[in-house]
C-alpha cells in the first residue's frame, strides 16, 4: 500500500466556506474516480485552542489523503488525462500545494 498526503492552503481569493465547498462539491467527485484509488479522506483545519498546541499557528487549510495498492496503481492514476484538469483547477483554488509520500504504521493502542 502507498500512502499521499496532500497539504493545501486555500487561494486569498477565497473564503473557508468557499474552498470547502470547492473542495468537496467539485474535486472530490472527480478526485475520487482516479483508478486504482483505495481510500480518500479529506481533513479540514479547525481553530486550534487545545493544550499542547505550538507557538505557531498552522499555515495549511487542509491535508487529504489518498491510498493506493502501489506505485504502478498511483503512477496511472496521476498519468490519466483528467489529472492535469484536475491539477488546474486545484492550482486555481489553492495558494499552496505540497504532499509527501508516507507509510503509515498503525500503532496498536491497550
Amino acid at each position: 500500500m502507498i500512502k499521499i498526503v496532500w497539504l493545501l492552503k486555500k487561494a486569498d481569493h477565497l473564503t473557508d466556506e468557499q474552498f470547502k465547498n470547492w473542495w468537496l462539491e467539485s474535486h472530490v467527485p472527480v478526485a475520487r474516480t482516479a483508478p486504482g484509488l483505495r481510500k480518500y479522506v479529506v481533513n479540514f483545519g479547525r481553530i486550534d485552542n487545545l493544550a499542547g498546541k505550538p507557538t505557531f499557528e498552522c499555515e495549511w487549510d487542509g491535508v487529504a489523503e489518498q491510498w493506493f495498492d502501489d506505485e504502478a496503481a498511483l503512477n496511472v492514476a496521476y498519468s490519466r488525462q483528467v489529472s492535469t484538469e484536475i491539477r488546474a483547477d486545484t492550482m486555481a483554488h489553492v495558494a499552496r500545494l505540497e504532499r509527501i509520500i508516507v507509510e503509515e504504521l498503525e500503532i496498536p493502542i491497550n
